[in-house]
């Protein structure tokens, strides 16, 4: 049963995989163009405007992977309703762990693959705010004069 659990969890892996690197780049990409255009006049909160948009497209990535997820287990017949099975989906793509929903047997292994996934990919949507925010802090040094 593991590996019937691994084969229809790998695609949504690789599919969440898709999803996090498109919006993790897009982010990073409009950041260092919104902040390069600012130039000289690229004050703190004119900086962060970018910052704040990349950490919602970010989160909206995350968000579409519980979706999926949830989607996959209503498709699997593990429940009834999309509410509860996104629920579940956002429980274990957290890592909370709750309990308070539990997965057949037939299935246990999926929530156990997703918050292996949703651990991976809030890690990639914390190591891509770092990045911009380390962009941040070289143009507020090259605003103020500070330039390495």
């Amino acid at each position: 049963m593991t590996l019937v659990n691994m084969l229809v969890g790998l695609p949504m892996m690789m599919l969440c995989l898709v999803i996090q690197t498109a919006s993790a780049f897009w982010s990073v990409r409009h950041f260092v163009r919104r902040t390069d255009r600012l130039g000289d006049r690229g004050g703190f909160l004119a900086s962060t405007r970018p910052l704040l948009s990349a950490l919602i497209f970010m989160m909206l990535g995350n968000f579409a992977q519980i979706l999926l997820w949830g989607v996959l287990f209503v498709m699997l017949k593990e429940f009834t309703n999309y509410h509860t099975a996104v629920y579940h989906s956002a429980v274990n793509f957290a890592s909370l762990g709750y309990g308070d929903i539990v997965m057949s047997e037939k299935w246990k292994m999926l929530g156990a693959l997703e918050a292996v996934v949703g651990v991976l990919m809030l890690g990639m949507t914390s190591a891509a705010l770092m990045a911009i925010l380390s962009q941040l802090i070289k143009v507020q040094r090259r605003v103020l004069g500070h330039e390495e």
